[in-house]
């Protein structure tokens, strides 16, 4: 558990930019749904687009008994009709689940910009795995930030040196203790990975800048995850090579889930497909099904 929610300038950049690209047009949306998933937590805005963000539960030391933890969650019960601009200053907040909201909102508000044209600069891939896009050659050294289990079995299978740095190691399998680095390690390890991938929940605890300064200039450098599913271009300026998140194809289906405790396992396909999105033109990229 994370003691300090740090700032995020990807976070404030980005609402900046969603702010400029829909001008006035951003007070009149509104949240017309919104759900607390055990792992993901989901909006649906009375536009029709939606968005998706880890539940940081782990991040929430109040969530131990109903007194404490309405401080972690003061709207709860006023969620709908609420402007998505409250929302986006939730996303700059240092309470995680009300960031975690903000986050939710400002990523349907990114598929809004991009339905309407709004933001250029960047390619996108729908129905593709950014975890297939990973350059892993036999003497790659990947180190991988959260334990992000579809990584982990592929890194495992190439039998090579790795590690994966971890806030709980007890998200870690048997077989996987030996790869462990606790978070403390992180400026040691990261500047000697070739891939480096992060998982987009570091966005929440405000961890990932400073993650994304450790790298070499010459890493692959990727960003995963649901809670990555926002505009890019503040990544971009930080070296983030790959961004690997969702687009929602059915809203309603997918806040249904999550209120039956679904993950993305019960989304793609269904509800929700993964992108993947590089800068426009980048010729260092080499995405696997790509023309």
């Amino acid at each position: 558990m994370s003691e300090i929610i740090k700032t995020s300038k990807i976070l404030e950049e980005t609402v900046a930019e969603v702010k400029n690209n829909l001008k006035d047009k951003i007070h009149n949306i509104k949240v017309e749904r919104a759900v607390i998933g055990i792992f993901f937590t989901g909006v649906c805005l009375d536009t029709g687009h939606a968005g998706i963000c880890a539940t940081p539960i782990k991040e929430i030391p109040e969530a131990v008994c109903c007194p404490s933890s309405a401080r972690a969650m003061p709207n709860a019960g006023y969620l709908t009709e609420r402007p998505v601009v409250k929302y986006l200053d939730d996303a700059l907040s240092n309470i995680p689940m009300k960031k975690a909201l903000g986050i939710a909102v400002l990523s349907a508000l990114s598929s809004y910009c991009r339905d309407k044209g709004l933001v250029k600069g960047y390619k996108m891939r729908v129905g593709v795995d950014a975890i297939e896009c990973l350059d892993l050659k036999d003497d790659t050294y990947p180190v991988l930030i959260g334990a992000i289990a579809p990584c982990l079995r592929i890194l495992k299978g190439r039998k090579k040196p790795f590690i994966v740095i971890e806030l709980d190691p007890r998200t870690l399998k048997s077989d996987e203790i030996r790869f462990y680095a606790p978070p403390g390690k992180t400026p040691e390890i990261v500047p000697k990975a070739d891939v480096l991938v992060i998982t987009g929940t570091t966005l929440i605890n405000g961890t990932l800048e400073g993650i994304l300064k450790l790298a070499r200039p010459d890493a692959q450098v990727v960003v995963l995850g649901p809670t990555a599913s926002i505009l890019p271009h503040a990544f971009f300026r930080r070296g983030v090579n790959i961004l690997g998140g969702d687009i929602i194809t059915n809203p309603e289906k997918m806040l249904d889930t999550l209120t039956e405790g679904g993950s993305g396992y019960h989304l793609y396909g269904k509800s929700a497909e993964r992108v993947v999105t590089t800068v426009k033109y980048r010729k260092s990229v080499k995405i696997k099904g790509w023309v």
